[in-house]
């Protein structure tokens, strides 16, 4: 992908990954990596962080012999996401402006 994703966009997406249930920590590095291209070094900072501003809260579940760490959004994990969408919808509509309204070179983005 040729746009990293890294702060706040990142913290976005886990959130917005857990908002509909929570997920393990394996299952939720390989959809970062399969989606976004972020490594599974790359996204446990991330949850450690989240958790220790308790934006998620974790619990583990034994798993054939193991435990799973689970992680699930807080209250606060979702007030912050709900901002986090009205923010990326603002975000998003000025990118399209600037990168769409401005094409003028007559390049056909829609192929």
């Amino acid at each position: 992908m040729a746009f990293a994703v890294s702060g706040a966009l990142l913290d976005a997406c886990v959130l917005g990954t857990l908002s509909s249930a929570p997920a393990y920590g394996y299952e939720l590095t390989q959809r970062t990596q399969n989606t976004l291209g972020v490594s599974e070094s790359a996204l446990y900072p991330v949850l450690r962080r989240l958790l220790k501003d308790n934006l998620l809260s974790s619990y583990d579940e034994p798993h054939d012999g193991r435990n799973r760490r689970y992680y699930q959004l807080t209250e606060k994990g979702m007030i912050l996401f709900q901002t986090y969408i009205e923010d990326w919808q603002v975000f998003k509509a000025n990118i399209d402006t600037m990168i769409f309204s401005n094409n003028q070179g007559g390049l056909n983005l829609d192929e």
